[in-house]
């Protein structure tokens, strides 16, 4: 499996998780620029929720969460930020799933980051 293919295997489970939870899902992979690319944009309620997925075989390397840098943070702001404004959103968040594969699955979302 290649690193294109994990990433959708993750980003596959975050959206299972998320339509589980109550989330419908609006769009996957958007592409703002060559920088910026948001995993998923969903929406719970009234609420635009946009999320970056991490995924990690296993913890050996850290979690996942610890693969969101500040420069990543700053352009997924951004290309949320572009969004909203597009599309004349009121409510909105960002969200981060870290997705752990073995040795059992295991979910993070840590909201509103």
């Amino acid at each position: 499996m290649n690193n294109r293919e994990f990433g959708n295997k993750g980003e596959d489970l975050a959206c299972e998780y998320l339509i589980k939870n109550g989330y419908k899902i609006l769009e996957r992979n958007k592409h703002f620029s060559k920088l910026c690319e948001i995993d998923i944009i969903a929406k719970l309620k009234d609420k635009v929720v946009f999320v970056e997925v991490k995924t990690r075989k296993s913890n050996a390397f850290g979690s996942p969460m610890e693969a969101i840098t500040k420069t990543k943070y700053h352009n997924i702001k951004t290309g949320a930020l572009s969004y909203v404004q597009e599309h004349k959103i009121k409510a909105f968040q960002i969200d981060v799933i870290g997705i752990t594969l073995e040795p059992i699955l295991k979910i993070e979302h840590l909201r509103n980051v």
